[in-house]
């Protein structure tokens, strides 16, 4: 089954893979590559450029799942779509796909920080704050007793809401969204605009249409990303993104092109 995969989406998938096992193995020696690698919003001081591409490559390797259901979705359904369009068709979608989830994930993010970086300004030098984070994160992890004695060092006086403030932009800053769901959500939606009546098994038992099942997980991730629930660490409003990117791009094809887009 795997030697007949068509090229892109085998060699994406092997990319995947490979990452993920990398990062397996560096994780055991102390080193992130799911910090590094994976998609910081654009203003914080953890972004490097070549993250817009590298965190679609990227998966936690604290959840199997996480890769397992992307790769299986993406296998399942990309190797159909690519046998249609064609290689290059393919990848182009694919890079869409995700660059769209990227984009539409920064969309709130970027504000967020910017309104942080703001008050957080007020009182403290940014430029220096920023590089003592981005130091001190990459070595020891937790930067709890750090933020304390640097605060300390820096303010005769701290108060709460300051404190309050720097852990949420150090959680923003911090955390980066990595996962080729994005990329994926697309391959969804295009598959269910062009195969509507195409059925899947839910739970691996109930029979629904391709329209309803991605329609549905579409409205269901837009209300998440709403929602906003504390402790929710999956990102959304990528997957939104995702989604919207996929679907733009195949109904400009099929607009165009009627012989392979029915």
């Amino acid at each position: 089954m795997f030697q007949n995969l068509p090229q892109v989406t085998k060699n994406i998938l092997l990319l995947n893979i490979a990452f993920f096992v990398a990062s397996f193995i560096l994780d055991k020696q102390g080193i992130s590559l799911e910090h590094s690698l994976g998609a910081h919003y654009i203003n914080s001081p953890f972004f490097e450029p070549y993250q817009v591409v590298t965190h679609f490559f990227m998966h936690s390797t604290t959840n199997f799942l996480h890769i397992f259901f992307n790769m299986w979705l993406f296998v399942m359904l990309g190797a159909y779509l690519e046998n249609i369009w064609g290689g290059k068709r393919f990848f182009i979608f694919y890079m869409v796909s995700a660059l769209g989830a990227f984009a539409l994930y920064n969309f709130i993010g970027f504000y967020e920080i910017y309104q942080l970086k703001t008050r957080l300004a007020l009182e403290l030098d940014m430029e220096q704050f920023n590089y003592f984070l981005k130091n001190r994160v990459n070595q020891y992890g937790d930067v709890t007793a750090q933020i304390n004695a640097y605060l300390n060092d820096q303010l005769q006086h701290h108060s709460a809401s300051l404190k309050n403030d720097i852990n949420q932009y150090l959680t923003k800053a911090y955390v980066p969204m990595v996962g080729a769901s994005g990329g994926v959500f697309g391959i969804m939606t295009a598959f269910a605009i062009l195969f509507p009546n195409t059925e899947f098994r839910l739970y691996f038992a109930i029979p629904v249409k391709a329209k309803y099942l991605v329609t549905g997980y579409f409205f269901l991730e837009l209300y998440l990303a709403i929602e906003n629930q504390a402790g929710d660490n999956v990102a959304h409003l990528a997957h939104v993104g995702g989604a919207l990117a996929g679907a733009i791009l195949v109904l400009i094809w099929r607009k165009n092109d009627r012989n392979n887009f029915w």
